[in-house]
């Protein structure tokens, strides 16, 4: 178990053990999910997108321009 400080601005450091293991880098964005109890921090991957792509119906049209988005953000560095 690893422990961690909230800031001011409401910021945690995830501590680095753990960015290399889920692949966090800088810049990376991360769902944040309130599960009552605890709060839980997820990179948005395309498999987190996938996840979703049922409750959008049968038409892929969301998810594709979500991993459109996400790929120009890659692209820009963010």
């Amino acid at each position: 178990m690893e422990t961690s400080v909230v800031t001011l601005k409401g910021q945690i450091l995830i501590p680095a053990k753990m960015r290399k293991k889920h692949g966090l880098k800088n810049g990376t964005k991360v769902s944040v999910i309130d599960r009552g109890d605890e709060i839980v921090i997820k990179p948005v991957t395309r498999e987190y997108f996938r996840q979703f792509a049922g409750a959008w119906g049968e038409d892929d049209k969301a998810l594709k321009i979500l991993m459109d988005e996400r790929k120009k953000d890659r692209a820009k560095g963010k």
